[in-house]
């Protein structure tokens, strides 16, 4: 993206994806508010809370908006994101609050020092609010102000506060706002109450530098190294939270979900956060044993218990005592082995193969499949008893497809892990890659995600990753999605990458057809430029009617028309000369 912004930039940042009811900004969902919704929140936000309290609720959620789009710049270009943060005027516009036009600035951007003064026009609160509550003497874009504020402060790395000094809310035309670093404004004890970071206030007076100092929640990096689960999604979120109830105790769990969506990562965590974490982690893969050794691993073997057994060896029980042994792929083991494993959770002890004794053992059950052991059940091909002992706390974790959110946070994380592991420096996707890869549909899960970073980490020239460098051997990333073209008009994703792959080889057919069209004219009859133009227009609203199966309007907007402009065309060319 070039460093001065344009709004086929911004615009090609937003994709809207029909298959599962989200909308993307960049990497980030949204959603559509209408103007009468939000005027209804905000009125019932003032009657309820009050005037103060409401107008420091959405100050503070705007704030924390501007903080997140600061952040995305930081996160997709750490090079020079502060140079390319000029977008930022134009975030406004796209999402309907504001038309932002700027009087004058004092931008350093390797300085981090920013001072401004803006317009803003046609601004979505101002109308909310005369609306509902008419003209008085205090500023209410709050939100503006919030956004503005955490923005630029997150972009500099210093506070830097917005103030609006006039107001449509107030009886101006057109809001006009200031913003500077906050020790430039003397007191800002208000702004900063509203902005929800008075302790920062506080600090000041004991120390004047402390003022002009980011909150460091707003500096904090999205994907805090250290983390074990990644990604913020709901469908994460509740699994995770099930996680941090059953972690510190005894119980048995046991982790459902399709492949590649990482149990045996889950299952460690759990480890982790439980009161057995010093202990040992012992995972077996029940599918990857073969059946006539799975007892011998499970279980152990005695000296002398079969052929070539000659000496004691613990089981994968034994190896596990006060810690957890994880057992993937539980569904697949025979029923003879799923009697005795019955035997072991019921009574807490092992007999090696070979052994006329117990042994006592202490480890904490994690269980894990791939498959419904319910069904199993009705099947017949799994046992009800172990079932219901091992069902104790069940946790479900969510295909990759249902926690969309997650991808831009699990590409990240990806990206970081294989440039350290490969020496490479790749720092973003662009924008058709991250829109296709938000739009598959990962039947590999977490896992397929992986490999494909991975792939692309490798293939990728210089600091970027393309969607050439996720597709090869075959394998394509459908997505059906659509996004804002130039003009603005919203179009399938096939069709705008159709139309931007054109323009080169276009150009160079025009020209051709261009010679061949003056050569005509120059030595043919009179009037042949008006048949052929005719011809011309006749065949582009011929394929044009046809792509949109005889929607008028609809081919007027593919040839960026109006539908009279068309209709008169159309009725033209078929008047008799």
């Amino acid at each position: 993206m070039p460093t001065t912004a344009t709004d086929a930039d911004v615009l090609a940042m937003v994709t809207f994806s029909p298959e599962d009811g989200r909308i993307w900004f960049n990497h980030r969902r949204m959603m559509m508010l209408d103007t009468v919704s939000f005027a209804t929140l905000r009125d019932s936000l003032i009657r309820n809370l009050g005037m103060r309290p409401a107008r420091a609720l959405l100050t503070q959620v705007g704030y924390q908006s501007g903080v997140s789009d600061a952040e995305m710049l930081r996160r997709d270009w750490p090079d020079d994101y502060r140079e390319r943060s000029r977008i930022g005027t134009r975030f406004h516009g796209l999402a309907g609050i504001a038309k932002v036009e700027p009087v004058k600035t004092d931008f350093r951007p390797d300085e981090g020092y920013f001072r401004g003064e803006f317009l803003w026009r046609h601004t979505v609160e101002d109308d909310a609010h005369i609306k509902t509550h008419g003209l008085g003497t205090d500023p209410a874009c709050w939100m503006e102000l919030g956004y503005a504020t955490g923005y630029l402060s997150t972009i500099c790395g210093q506070l830097i506060v917005f103030r609006e000094i006039e107001c449509r809310s107030m009886g101006s035309e057109v809001c006009r706002v200031l913003g500077r670093p906050a020790g430039e404004w003397g007191d800002v004890a208000e702004d900063l109450s509203y902005l929800g970071l008075a302790d920062i206030n506080a600090r000041r007076r004991r120390s004047p530098e402390a003022a002009v100092a980011m909150p460091q929640h707003a500096l904090a990096s999205p994907d805090t190294p250290g983390r074990d689960v990644v990604g913020e999604s709901a469908a994460l979120k509740a699994a995770t939270s099930l996680l941090g109830r059953v972690a510190p105790t005894r119980a048995t769990v046991l982790v459902t979900g399709e492949s590649g969506t990482g149990k045996e990562l889950f299952a460690r965590v759990l480890h982790a956060q439980s009161k057995r974490s010093g202990g040992p982690f012992i995972a077996i893969n029940c599918a990857a044993i073969p059946e006539n050794l799975i007892e011998s691993e499970l279980f152990g073997v005695a000296r002398g218990g079969f052929t070539g057994a000659v000496q004691n060896r613990a089981g994968r029980f034994e190896r596990a005592a006060g810690g957890t042994l994880f057992l993937d792929e539980i569904g697949t083991l025979s029923m003879a082995a799923q009697a005795k494993m019955l035997r072991v959770l019921q009574e807490q002890e092992v007999e090696r193969v070979g052994a006329t004794g117990t042994v006592k053992v202490d480890a904490r059950i994690v269980a894990a499949t791939n498959v419904s052991l319910r069904e199993a059940v009705a099947r017949g091909e799994f046992r009800e008893d172990l079932f219901y002992r091992l069902n104790v706390f069940p946790i479900h974790l969510p295909p990759l497809r249902e926690r969309r959110d997650d991808i831009p946070a699990l590409i990240t994380h990806f990206m970081r892990r294989f440039n350290a592991l490969h020496d490479k420096s790749v720092g973003r996707l662009t924008g058709r890659a991250m829109q296709a890869l938000l739009n598959y549909r990962f039947p590999g899960n977490i896992r397929e995600l992986e490999n494909l970073m991975e792939r692309a980490v490798i293939l990728a020239d210089g600091d970027c990753i393309d969607l050439p460098h996720l597709i090869s051997d075959g394998h394509t990333l459908d997505s059906s999605f659509y996004r804002f073209d130039a003009s603005g008009m919203l179009v399938s994703d096939t069709e705008a990458a159709r139309v931007s792959a054109r323009p080169a080889g276009m150009e160079v057919q025009l020209e051709a057809w261009a010679e061949q069209v003056v050569d005509a004219c120059q030595h043919g009859p009179k009037g042949q430029f008006a048949d052929i133009e005719e011809k011309v227009l006749g065949a582009v609203m011929t394929v044009a009617l046809e792509r949109s199966k005889g929607n008028i309007a609809a081919a007027a907007r593919m040839l960026g028309m109006k539908r009279h402009q068309l209709e008169y065309r159309l009725k033209a060319k078929d008047r008799p000369a």
